[in-house]
């Protein structure tokens, strides 16, 4: 392509971007996404909202707590493991993203499939997280839950059924994740 052409495609381009700015073309589409807390929190929607399936797992204190004491909750179920810089990273914004919210309405929940007690209270006593740490020793919730990379989110609303999905870590405690609680705590009106 010659000098001329070359010349010729820029001003194309920038007459064309122009246009957009001035039809509002990119605010238009900057709105949309913005409006959808999924969109704006890059979570994916779950198509038809699928019931979970039933679980029973311990607690890093022993206790077992099943899924159905997780009903009438919106959950964060959030899977992670020690050994995954990203998973401990996001951690302590998953516990503040706890705090802004009632916890008879929302629970972030955690769920791992490492066998270290010890080592994971010590990890998160010394970031002084209060989060509930549930074990998958035989991996079946998480495979019921199709994780296939750490950390894998999944939002499930009051009904028991998984509305969203993110796969590799998030900003918990932003503007952005806040929106997205309060807009599935009230029935995603």
């Amino acid at each position: 392509m010659n000098h001329r052409s070359w010349s010729l495609l820029l001003a194309l381009l920038l007459t064309g971007s122009v246009s957009a700015l001035a039809s509002g073309w990119y605010g238009t589409h900057a709105t949309a996404a913005v409006s959808d807390p999924f969109a704006a929190l890059r979570v994916s929607r779950v198509v038809g909202g699928s019931p979970i399936a039933s679980f029973n797992l311990k607690e890093l204190d022993g206790r077992t707590v099943h899924s159905k004491e997780l009903a009438g909750k919106t959950i964060l179920l959030n899977f992670w493991a020690t050994w995954c810089g990203p998973c401990k990273e996001e951690m302590p914004s998953l516990a503040r993203l706890q705090s802004q919210f009632d916890s008879t309405q929302f629970q972030v929940v955690t769920v791992t499939t490492d066998m270290h007690p010890q080592g994971i209270k010590q990890f998160l006593d010394h970031l002084g997280i209060r989060l509930p740490v549930l074990f998958d020793e035989n991996e079946d919730v998480s495979r019921s839950f199709m994780v296939r990379g750490l950390p894998t989110t999944v939002l499930i609303t009051q009904e028991g059924r998984a509305v969203g999905r993110a796969v590799g870590p998030r900003a918990w405690d932003s503007e952005e994740s806040v929106a997205l609680i309060r807009h599935v705590l009230d029935g995603m009106k």
